[in-house]
């Protein structure tokens, strides 16, 4: 029964390494052509993205080549999943820059939101990292078990201890997004307000990024459900499905919010389409017709 259950274990790693490796190739060859970051000047934006995208895809294709389609020993494949969950946190990182960037910008760079969200942010890293360190790096709590099948032999993640500790490093994070999210709303309702009282069309920018906050946080508040589910002992098939969710969609989400408002950029008529997207200020420039408004993006 024991080696029955090793080799469906190897068939499921199989059958989500393969969706794995193909979505995250496919996603990247699609949106190169999109990146709209090596035909201009960087930006602070532009950084972020192209960590944020390159890192994802690395640990797509990792993750993707993990387990039983490339076998590799034990030592190893327990440093590369130590590496893979701290790259996670990484990412993590990278994508909450991103949000806290956007929001410094469309509260009209307001140091004072940014000093309060970057401290915020300093603690939720320092919360990651401690996490890492004692979920992730210890292996009385984290380890990775070689199974040898008739057919095969692999490495398989191991998740030794509760839920309870993941779940409770977790919440802080989800309120520092639920934080963001609000701050997004926020000045959505006013930047309508205030429109509405000049009998204006909404700025469809604005409008995109807190649409894209909100969509970030359901994103990321479903991403932590699943890696705390990933400490319960739960089914094999919702532990793969689940891993696939992790190891795939935020890193295809995620940079396609971003590439969106670029692409979207581009194809406006905007006078100010050749300035680097810190410098395109038309966004904040009254109509220049009554019929007509000049809306634009900010720094995204």
């Amino acid at each position: 029964m024991a080696e029955l259950v090793s080799v469906e274990k190897l068939y499921w790693n199989n059958y989500i390494s393969v969706p794995i490796l193909t979505l995250m190739t496919y996603d990247y060859l699609l949106l190169f052509g999109k990146e709209f970051v090596w035909k201009r000047k960087w930006s602070p934006m532009s950084c972020l993205y192209v960590a944020a995208r390159y890192l994802g895809l690395s640990i797509g294709l990792i993750t993707g080549c993990y387990g039983g389609l490339v076998y590799m020993p034990e030592a190893v494949s327990y440093d590369l999943a130590v590496l893979v969950y701290w790259d996670l946190s990484v990412y993590f990182c990278f994508a909450e820059a991103i949000l806290i960037w956007r929001l410094y910008v469309l509260y009209n760079r307001s140091k004072p939101l940014l000093y309060v969200l970057s401290s915020l942010f300093l603690l939720i890293v320092a919360l990651a990292i401690g996490t890492d360190i004692y979920l992730y790096s210890r292996p009385s709590a984290f380890s990775v078990v070689e199974v040898v099948t008739p057919i095969a032999k692999y490495c398989t993640i191991s998740f030794n201890i509760g839920p309870m500790l993941a779940i409770y490093t977790s919440i802080p994070i989800i309120c520092y997004d639920v934080f963001l999210m609000v701050l997004a709303t926020a000045v959505l309702m006013k930047h309508l307000k205030e429109r509405r009282e000049v009998k204006m069309r909404p700025n469809v920018y604005v409008i995109m990024i807190v649409r894209y906050h909100i969509i970030y946080f359901v994103l990321n508040l479903t991403n932590q459900i699943l890696q705390v589910i990933l400490w319960t002992h739960i089914p094999l098939q919702v532990l793969s499905l689940s891993e696939l969710f992790i190891d795939t969609l935020p890193f295809i989400l995620a940079p396609r919010l971003i590439i969106s408002i670029w692409d979207k950029h581009a194809h406006e008529e905007c006078a100010q389409i050749s300035t680097m997207f810190e410098d395109c200020v038309c966004w904040t420039s009254p109509p220049t017709s009554e019929g007509k408004e000049m809306d634009s993006p900010i720094t995204v």
